[in-house]
C-alpha cells in the first residue's frame, strides 16, 4: 500500500485512529503508521489516535479532536464559552466535559482537558457543522452551567464577576428558560445560587 492510496482514502477522516483505518483495510499493517510518522506524512496524538501532518490546526479542528480521543465528550467550559463570546479571553488549552473520569491529554496539537459529569448530566449540546466534520459543543446555556457547576472556586457575587462575562452576548443569546429549565436537572444548590448571582449582574 502506497501511502498516497492510504492518504485519499483516509480524506474524509481530519482525525482517524486505528479503528477507522481497519474498517477500510482490514489486514492493515500498523508498521506503516511508524514509516509514515518518520516520513512526517501524520502525527501521533494519544490513545491510537493521529492526524495528517499537513492539516491545518484550527480552532474548529481542536475541538474535532477533543470529541474524538476522549468519548463521549462535547466541548464544555471556558472552551464552549470562548466559541460563544459569553468570555473575552482566549483559551488555550481544549476544555470538554465527559461521563468518564477527569482526565488530561498533553499532545503534540496542543491539551486537552476533560471533566467528569454524571450521565444524567450528559445533555444540552448541539451538533455544529462549520466545516466537513462535526463538532459536539455545549449550547450557551449547558456551557455557562457546566462552567458554575464544576468551578469549586465560585462562591461569591464578586467571583461571578470577576470572570468578566460579556454581559451585551448574554442578552443576545442566552435563553433563560432554557437554563433554568436545565439547572433542574443539576438539582444543586450550590449551583442554584450562582445562578441567581449571575442573573443580579447580567440581567
Amino acid at each position: 500500500m502506497t501511502y498516497s492510496a492510504f492518504r485519499k482514502a483516509l480524506s474524509p477522516f481530519p482525525v482517524f485512529s486505528t479503528q477507522d483505518i481497519l474498517k477500510i483495510y482490514p489486514d492493515f499493517d500498523s508498521r506503516r503508521l511508524v514509516e509514515w510518522q518518520q516520513k512526517d506524512h501524520i502525527r501521533k496524538i494519544v490513545n491510537k489516535w493521529y492526524l495528517f501532518t499537513e492539516s491545518k490546526i484550527n480552532e474548529m479542528l481542536l475541538f474535532r479532536i477533543s470529541n474524538c480521543i476522549y468519548r463521549p465528550s462535547y466541548v464544555s467550559l471556558e472552551s464552549a464559552l470562548s466559541y460563544h463570546h459569553l468570555i473575552p479571553e482566549g483559551v488555550y488549552s481544549q476544555q470538554a466535559v465527559t461521563t468518564r473520569k477527569t482526565i488530561n491529554y498533553e499532545t503534540t496539537v496542543g491539551t486537552f482537558n476533560y471533566r467528569t459529569l454524571k450521565s444524567k448530566l450528559f445533555f444540552g449540546y448541539e451538533i455544529l457543522h462549520k466545516q466537513e466534520y462535526p463538532v459536539m459543543m455545549a449550547e450557551v446555556e449547558k456551557a455557562i452551567l457546566d462552567f458554575l457547576y464544576l468551578t469549586s472556586s465560585i462562591k461569591t457575587i464578586d467571583d461571578i464577576e470577576s470572570l468578566r462575562f460579556n454581559n451585551t452576548e448574554i442578552h443576545n443569546s442566552v435563553n433563560w428558560k432554557k437554563l433554568d429549565k436545565y439547572a433542574m436537572v443539576f438539582a444543586n444548590k450550590t449551583l442554584d445560587k450562582r445562578i441567581t448571582d449571575l442573573k443580579k449582574i447580567t440581567l
